[in-house]
């Protein structure tokens, strides 16, 4: 799957990174972003979990095919 968070969404609750630690961080101005490295190829139900959490909806998961 690939994981991306809308930048102009994002408030910064910080919910993604508290869910999904492997998978989510915040940058300098406490802004969610996803671990550098992690966009593709993440697994497990915490990233979905993570997507759930945010309380403004700015995290996309997407199933790749094949």
């Amino acid at each position: 799957m690939r994981i991306s968070i809308d930048g102009d969404l994002c408030i910064g609750a910080g919910q993604c990174a508290l869910t999904s630690p492997d998978f989510f961080t915040q940058d300098d101005d406490g802004f969610g972003t996803v671990v550098p490295g992690r966009e593709d190829g993440a697994q497990g139900p915490l990233v979905r979990e993570a997507a759930r959490a945010c309380p403004v909806q700015a995290i996309t998961v997407e199933e790749r095919e094949g």
